[in-house]
């Protein structure tokens, strides 16, 4: 069972209703943006919003005028919007869980269902404190992940833009200088290299379209074809050089929220419930699953997690050791603690890795190609020279 947390200050009345089921816009922690209205709340946004107002509460502020001392500092936006509706719900007597709630884009079934943990032990501060470090971590992540791509995905763009200035400016150039020798004088890398580019300058477009109609099609499945989505989510888990970085980005993550969420005193069911809800990879959601049953029929968590495949050896004697000691949600922060660093790690490899193999395919790629329009040229001047 989860430990209690120490009552700091009388608890607002809780809500008569148990706490919700997640919802399936649910993002799990914390995503990297959301829409509202002409605006939107980054995670940054909302780690700031839920760090001051757990300096607010901790300063013995009231929490309606906290909210609407964030609203008047906060500068015109989604997120001074949504103060402001949280503000007037507060004070017409919602308790802030269901306010926020309306707002379910931008706090999810995670943060909705922690802030209702806090109202029903009067420990909202330390509550709002937790979910910042959570949504902190979180970004921290998904950022370290978006700046190690940002380099390759440079040189395989620039690579691109290279090899199709080639063809569309360059080699036109070159061909009418080859006509002069006859197309059965030369090489076939120059007659291969002209004929891509004959064939690019006309059907370009037909592989854009390709493109477009693939990436579409591919989003439609992924959100109507459960099947789809499933073999797509195995190939992510079995991809070279990514799977790895991305099965450990789902254990970091399940033992992050899980962990997260017991510590702020929300029953191990609920937690469950909101983690498989706030779960995109249907491998680990069946996973959680699987643990949900096995913690209904009054059996451990270890088996399951076993069986599914998604987790380790350290993982799961981690885990039971932690369930059979009352430690579940410190064994659980050492596992999302561990994750995090192996992925970090992973980042850095795996990148590294990547940069010399794009740097040695674009040198292939031009090299063939600068080979294929000097030879002719090599031809031609052995010609001059025997005349």
């Amino acid at each position: 069972m989860p430990k209690k947390l120490q009552r700091r200050s009388p608890a607002p009345k809780p809500s008569t209703a148990a706490v919700a089921q997640p919802s399936g816009k649910s993002g799990g922690g914390g995503g990297s943006s959301f829409s509202f209205g002409k605006g939107r709340v980054t995670a940054k946004i909302l780690a700031e919003f839920t760090s001051q107002l757990a300096v607010l509460l901790n300063a013995g502020i009231p929490i309606t005028k906290s909210l609407r001392i964030l609203e008047g500092q906060m500068p015109q936006g989604a997120m001074k919007r949504i103060a402001a509706q949280l503000v007037e719900d507060v004070e017409g007597g919602t308790p802030l869980s269901e306010a926020m709630a309306k707002h379910d884009v931008v706090f999810d079934a995670l943060y909705t269902n922690m802030v209702r943990a806090g109202e029903a032990g009067g420990v909202q501060e330390e509550i709002l404190n937790r979910l910042s470090g959570f949504l902190v971590t979180s970004e921290a992540i998904k950022s370290r992940v978006k700046g190690a791509l940002a380099y390759p995905v440079a040189i395989l763009v620039v690579a691109v833009l290279v090899l199709l200035l080639v063809f569309a400016f360059v080699i036109p150039k070159f061909k009418q200088v080859f006509a002069t020798l006859g197309e059965g004088n030369l090489h076939w890398t120059t007659e291969a290299v002209m004929g891509i580019g004959d064939h690019l300058k006309v059907w370009w477009w037909i592989y854009m379209l390709i493109v477009v109609v693939l990436l579409t099609v591919h989003r439609m499945l992924m959100a109507k074809v459960f099947g789809y989505r499933q073999v797509m989510h195995r190939v992510a888990l079995h991809m070279p050089l990514f799977g790895g970085l991305v099965h450990k980005s789902l254990v970091a993550r399940f033992a992050r929220t899980f962990g997260t969420l017991i510590q702020s005193g929300v029953p191990h069911l609920e937690a469950l419930d909101i983690l498989h809800a706030s779960t995109n990879n249907v491998h680990m959601k069946a996973a959680v699953g699987d643990v949900q049953s096995s913690i209904r029929e009054g059996a451990g968590f270890a088996v399951p997690m076993g069986e599914s495949g998604m987790f380790d050896d350290i993982v799961i004697n981690m885990v039971d050791v932690g369930e059979q000691t009352g430690e579940l949600d410190n064994m659980l922060s050492k596992v999302a603690d561990r994750y995090e660093l192996e992925v970090d790690q992973t980042v850095d490899t795996t990148f590294k890795l990547i940069e010399p193999i794009l740097l040695v395919v674009m040198a292939v790629a031009v090299g063939f190609i600068v080979f294929a329009l000097f030879m002719p040229l090599l031809t031609m001047m052995q010609q001059m020279s025997k005349r």
